[in-house]
Parts: structure tokens; sequence; C-alpha cells
């Protein structure tokens, strides 16, 4: 769908540099943006090495651990159904603590594996448990302490305060985590009467 929306708004920008006589307009733009995705590109690399080294010696210290017991709680909260010492839950436990540190790309593999490891448990194979839904709208959600990508774009892009977005960050990220919990719960519990009454 998202590609549709894509060409729909490129080929209305090209109607309208025709009929408006700025067509040159848009050859220079294209040319003009190329190359600033290509400088933006490469400055990203530094940033991103650097935000990538730090979360190393984050994960090297030990400080990853810490973070993943005190996580622990919220985990079992989230997921009661859940074995305490399955592979599941250490790989839930990974997933939230690089979301939270915002280790996007070390989560991701996470994710995949908790994944997997709750469809062993799930008794219905055809369709999502409970736990899998719930795990989906946490880590699409995703609690961030640290965006690291997004401050990496906005030194980038040549930012005078990169970090300032870390408290909104915080904040938007823990009602968009919140909300995607709370209508789990309550989607789960709609779908359980439609069950109940069939």
């Amino acid at each position: 769908m998202i590609n549709f929306i894509w060409l729909g708004m490129i080929i209305c920008s090209l109607l309208v540099a025709v009929f408006t006589g700025k067509i040159e307009t848009v050859t220079e733009t294209v040319f003009a943006s190329a190359e600033q995705a290509v400088t933006i590109a490469f400055s990203l690399i530094s940033v991103l090495t650097f935000w990538l080294g730090m979360m190393k010696l984050i994960e090297k210290s030990g400080l990853i651990n810490w973070v993943m017991k005190l996580l622990r709680p919220l985990v079992a909260i989230l997921f009661p159904r859940l074995p305490k010492n399955h592979p599941a839950t250490q790989a839930i436990l990974m997933n939230l603590s690089a979301n939270l540190l915002g280790m996007g790309s070390a989560a991701t593999p996470f994710g995949l594996k908790a994944m997997k490891e709750l469809q062993t448990l799930n008794p219905d194979p055809q369709t999502a448990s409970d736990e899998m839904c719930t795990f989906l709208a946490v880590n699409t959600s995703s609690m961030t302490l640290i965006p690291t990508t997004v401050i990496a774009l906005r030194a980038a892009c040549g930012s005078a305060n990169p970090t300032e977005i870390v408290g909104t960050t915080i904040i938007a990220t823990f009602v968009a985590c919140s909300v995607g919990v709370i209508s789990e719960r309550l989607l789960r519990k709609v779908s359980g009467h439609r069950q109940g009454r069939k």
C-alpha cells in the first residue's frame, strides 16, 4: 500500500511540475537530493560507529544484564503463562533490553528468536498465541531510553543539539508501549468473549 502512496505522490508532483512549467526544477531537485542522501549516508557511518561502539561497551560491561534483571518482573507480568526459564523468556528479555538501550539492530534477531520460541508453546500453530500478540505489541512500540539511530540521523543532518529528543522519545515510546499493551489486552478479551459465544 505504501508503494502506491509514494507512486501517487511522485506522479502528482510530476504533473504539477509539467502544468506549472517547472519540470527543470524536478531534475535539479532529484540530483540535489541524491547528492544530499549520499552525504548523509557517509556522515552517518562515523556517528553510528560511535553509538554502536558505546552499545557494545554497555553489553560487555554487563549493563545489559542489569537491565534484563530490572525487566524480568515486567516480563513475568506481561507473559504470566510463559515458563520462567523457557528460552523464549531469555529472548524476550534480550529484545526488550536492546530496544530500551536503542540497539534496534541488535533487538531484531532476539525478536525473531523470541517469536520462534513462543511458537513452540503455541497450541495452534496456524494462529498467533496471546503471548505472541503481546510480544508483537511490546516489540513494535518498543520503549526506548536512548534513541541512538535518531540521534545519529540528527547529528548527520547538522542538528545543533541532536540529543534534545531523548526526553520526548522516552515519553512517546512509553505512551506507545502502554497503548499497545492495553489495546492487545482489550482485543484479547473481545476475542475471548466472541469465542465463548460460539
